[in-house]
C-alpha cells in the first residue's frame, strides 16, 4: 500500500488535476428526472469510445431509467463494440449469496464472455483485459465503504492504469444522498475488500467522485473519465431521482435497508443476527438471547433522533449463516426522520447497550476489525470508551468533508 495512505491529505492539490479528468456535469435538473451516464454515454457518445472494443464491469443494477440493461443498450448501439463483461460479488444478474464464489461464463443475451471478479481472482487480469480498448464500470452502489462494488472499481481502476486501458465510470445516484458524511476513517492498515481506501462507513459520494478521490488521492494513476449525471443533487435520495429501484444485492430490498446498511453492516462483526434469512435483512437484528423488550425501553428512553425501535420476533430462514430455522426475539430499526438519523452511531450505541446487557452471551466475530476499519471500534465498546471514539470520528467526519471537495461533481 503507498506511504500516501498515511500522509496528511494536501485538501486542494489536485483542484485541476482531478478536474481534467471528468467530463463537464450538465447543469440543472432534466425535464426527465435523473439521468444516470448510461443514459448520457448513448446519447452523446465520447469520440475516444467510438468503435472501439469495450469491456463492462457490471451487474443486474446497469440499467437504464426504462429498466432496460446497459449490456443489451450498449450491445445494440452502433457507436460501440462491446466485447466483455466483468461480474462482481452476487454476479451479474445479482442472485448469488453473500460471499458466493462467482463463475466466469457466457452472457446468454448476447454471447459475451463473463469474467468473474469474485472467484479466482478479485481484479481483472491482463488475460481478462486482451482485445478490450477501454473498461466501463456501471454499477448501484448503496454509499457505503463495505459495500464491495467500489472495492472492485478500484481494483479495476488499478488493473486498467497496469495495462494502459482507460477507465470510464458512468456514474450514478449515491441512494442515501450525498450530503451525510457517518463513521471514522479506515485505518490503512485493516484495509481489505470490504474496505479498501481510508473513508468514512457512510462517504456521502457517487462512484465517480469516489473513482476521482481514488485515483488522485490514493495515486492509482488510471487515465479516468466519469460520464456524470443530468439532474442529480446532493440533497437527493433515490426516491426522488425517477430512477427505477433494483435491489443492489440479495439482502437490500428497499430504500429503508439501505439507509439502515451502513450502521447494520456492523452487525456482522458479532453474534447477533443483522436480519439475514428474515424478511427484513439489515432492517432488525436479534439472537435466542437477547431481552428485546429490555433493549428497546433502554434505546426508546435516550436520544436517537430519525428512527424508533420495536420489540419484534424473527422467523430465520432454515438456510441462514446465523440462528438458521429458529423462531428468536429481535429488535426492528425503522427510519422516521432520514435526514437526522445517524445510522452508524445508532447501531454501534445499540451494539454497546446489547453487549453490556448481555456479558455472557454477546461476542464478535472474526470480520469485526475489518468491517470497521480498526480494532478502536472494538476495544472502545469493551472499555466503555465509545462516546470518546465517536467524538473522535465527528472531527474526521468534518475533515474528509472538506477533504472530498476537489473530487465532488454535483452540488
Amino acid at each position: 500500500m503507498p506511504a500516501s495512505l498515511r500522509a496528511p491529505t494536501l485538501l486542494f492539490l489536485f483542484t485541476l488535476i482531478a478536474g481534467a479528468c471528468v467530463a463537464a456535469p450538465p447543469l440543472g435538473d432534466t425535464d426527465e428526472g435523473v439521468l444516470t451516464g448510461i443514459e448520457q454515454i448513448l446519447r452523446d457518445p465520447p469520440p475516444s469510445l467510438v468503435g472501439r472494443r469495450l469491456g463492462l464491469i457490471t451487474n443486474h443494477t446497469g440499467i437504464d431509467r426504462r429498466g432496460v440493461s446497459s449490456i443489451d443498450r450498449l450491445a445494440r448501439a452502433r457507436s460501440f463494440n462491446l466485447v466483455a463483461l466483468f461480474a462482481p460479488e452476487h454476479g451479474l444478474r445479482g442472485v448469488a449469496g453473500p460471499g458466493d464464489r462467482v463463475e466466469s461464463g457466457e452472457d446468454p443475451r448476447t454471447g459475451l464472455p463473463v469474467h468473474s471478479l469474485y472467484g479466482d481472482t478479485r481484479s481483472p487480469t491482463p488475460e481478462m483485459l486482451r482485445g478490450v480498448d477501454a473498461l466501463l464500470f456501471d454499477m448501484q452502489d448503496v454509499g457505503a465503504r463495505q459495500y464491495t462494488y467500489i472495492s472492485t472499481m478500484a481494483l479495476a481502476m488499478q488493473a486498467a492504469a497496469r495495462q494502459g486501458i482507460p477507465f470510464f465510470v458512468l456514474d450514478r445516484p449515491n441512494p442515501v444522498g450525498g450530503v451525510i458524511v457517518e463513521g471514522g476513517i479506515l485505518d490503512p492498515d485493516f484495509s481489505s475488500f470490504v474496505g479498501i481506501y481510508p473513508i468514512p462507513s457512510r462517504h456521502g459520494m457517487t462512484v465517480g467522485e469516489l473513482a476521482r478521490f481514488f485515483n488522485e488521492r490514493f495515486e492509482i494513476g488510471a487515465n479516468l473519465t466519469v460520464i456524470p449525471m443530468a439532474g442529480w443533487r446532493r440533497v437527493m435520495w433515490f426516491d426522488e431521482t425517477g430512477l427505477p429501484w433494483v435491489n443492489p444485492s440479495p439482502n437490500i430490498r428497499s430504500l429503508e435497508a439501505a439507509a439502515h446498511y451502513p450502521g447494520t453492516v456492523y452487525l456482522e462483526g458479532t453474534n447477533l443476527s443483522e436480519g439475514r434469512g428474515t424478511e427484513r435483512p439489515f432492517e432488525q437484528t436479534g439472537a435466542p438471547w437477547l431481552r428485546a423488550d429490555e433493549v428497546v425501553a433502554a434505546l426508546s428512553a435516550g436520544h436517537f433522533p430519525g428512527v424508533s425501535f420495536a420489540a419484534v420476533t424473527l422467523q430465520v430462514a432454515p438456510d441462514a449463516a446465523k440462528y438458521p430455522g429458529e423462531t428468536i426475539p429481535g429488535i426492528r430499526l425503522q427510519v422516521t426522520d432520514r435526514e437526522t438519523y445517524r445510522p452508524v452511531e445508532t447501531m454501534l450505541r445499540m451494539i454497546a447497550e446489547i453487549r453490556r446487557r448481555h456479558p455472557e452471551e454477546f461476542r464478535w466475530s472474526g470480520t469485526m476489525d475489518r468491517l470497521a476499519g480498526t480494532d478502536r471500534l472494538r476495544r472502545a465498546i469493551e472499555a466503555g470508551t465509545l462516546d470518546a471514539l465517536l467524538r473522535e470520528w465527528e472531527a474526521e467526519g468534518a475533515h474528509f468533508r472538506m477533504e472530498r471537495e476537489p473530487y465532488l461533481l454535483y452540488r
